[in-house]
């Protein structure tokens, strides 16, 4: 009777680290298209504002142009302006980029989850 409880007992063992082996697999994709989606979502998004800011810095020069009666000297002040912009980026780049990056990230793969 003995050697029968084991071998069940072994039958369900394998079957729960079989069980929790799939759960891992799906928890896994789960959070990797999550994080996989909200890649192509920050893409489309800086693809789309790229474009935006070409039209926005195209109509600055040619007012800018128009009122100055000079484009050369429109286009060096639009040019300051995105180098002004760039610089701010870069000063705060660990509070605009990185720890949203990393707050995202680690509520994607540390939170607890809801079942247990």
């Amino acid at each position: 009777m003995n050697e029968i409880d084991y071998k069940k007992l072994f039958t369900e063992a394998r079957k729960y680290f079989s069980l929790e082996w799939d759960y891992t697999k799906l928890t896994a994709v789960e959070k990797l298209a999550i994080l996989l989606s909200a890649i192509a979502f920050v893409a489309v998004v800086i693809i789309i504002g790229m474009f935006a800011l070409h039209y926005l810095f195209s109509a600055l020069i040619s007012v800018l142009a128009e009122a100055m009666g000079c484009t050369w000297g429109a286009n060096l002040i639009a040019v300051a302006i995105l180098l002004v912009l760039l610089l701010v980026v870069f000063a705060f780049k660990k509070q605009l980029i990185v720890d949203p990056i990393a707050r995202f990230v680690s509520k994607l793969f540390l939170k607890p989850e809801d079942n247990e």
